[in-house]
């Protein structure tokens, strides 16, 4: 086989058309930049439009592709909505949706026996009912289309039980449990929703991220959490979820749907 014949048309995105939300900052922008090196126009979201524009003029300025930027909050089922409606009309389709907005709450207290249960239906509301609605949002413009790609960003936390102990050393707050209890059900929505959009041309993935480095991390966390993963190393916020999502997004994976890639280099495997 000629490889170099082969292999790039199956990575190739260009034509398509992805959107990213939370593709404004950290995880979701590195998302978004590899998906427009494939050739992918963008759409970023954000729930502030103005870090939404800041990131699409930056990754427009970079990769030369169309970006559209718009304000998502979805927690905000109506935001959802007017959001992919003017995704759909943009370029009227779109092929890729990269589920990543979410996050591991705020500064409220973590500890389960203290947590707030209005804290914990805040979180899941985010993580779990968002993701499913623009699920929902995406898969009407989908099946209209005939073919589909739908990439939910779940988590380890979702898999494994974590050992809050590596937190408390370096006196931060874990992650709640119920931050757990959605990447869970994001996991098995996923697997559900693959066999009900399958018939459809649709393919619907998770990637499950395990720990990445940031400059707000401590280094002894650091320290830490690399001890305990086989590869040595906290995940690379700028390269290790490149691939993953190119792969997931591209003809390379279209025979691939209910899986969930764990991108964590062996934290979860290793105990």
């Amino acid at each position: 086989m000629n490889k170099k014949a082969e292999y790039p048309p199956l990575f190739s995105l260009k034509g398509r058309i992805a959107l990213v939300t939370g593709g404004a900052k950290h995880l979701g922008h590195a998302m978004a930049a590899a998906l427009a090196a494939a050739g992918a126009s963008l759409i970023v979201t954000s729930r502030s439009l103005q870090a939404a524009r800041l990131a699409a003029t930056a990754l427009a300025s970079r990769h030369g592709v169309p970006v559209l930027p718009l304000a998502l909050d979805q927690t905000d089922i109506r935001s959802v909505a007017k959001a992919f409606g003017a995704a759909g009309r943009w370029q009227g389709r779109v092929d890729i949706l990269v589920n990543n907005a979410g996050g591991g709450g705020n500064r409220r207290p973590r500890d389960f026996l203290s947590r707030a249960p209005r804290d914990a239906e805040e979180l899941m509301q985010t993580n779990l009912a968002g993701t499913l609605h623009c699920c929902q949002e995406a898969a009407r413009i989908m099946v209209r289309q005939g073919q589909g790609r739908i990439i939910n960003i779940a988590s380890i936390a979702g898999m494994v039980g974590r050992d809050r102990r590596m937190y408390q050393r370096s006196r931060m707050n874990g992650q709640a449990v119920d931050y757990a209890a959605a990447k869970a059900g994001v996991i098995g929505m996923t697997r559900d929703l693959a066999a009900v959009l399958g018939p459809q041309g649709i393919t619907v993935n998770a990637i499950s991220p395990g720990g990445f480095a940031r400059e707000d991390l401590p280094r002894k966390f650091i320290r830490d959490y690399s001890a305990r993963t086989p590869l040595g190393r906290m995940g690379r916020e700028d390269t290790d979820l490149c691939g993953a999502v190119v792969f997931l997004a591209a003809d390379a994976s279209a025979y691939v749907t209910g899986h969930n890639l764990v991108v964590d280099g062996g934290f979860s495997i290793w105990q």
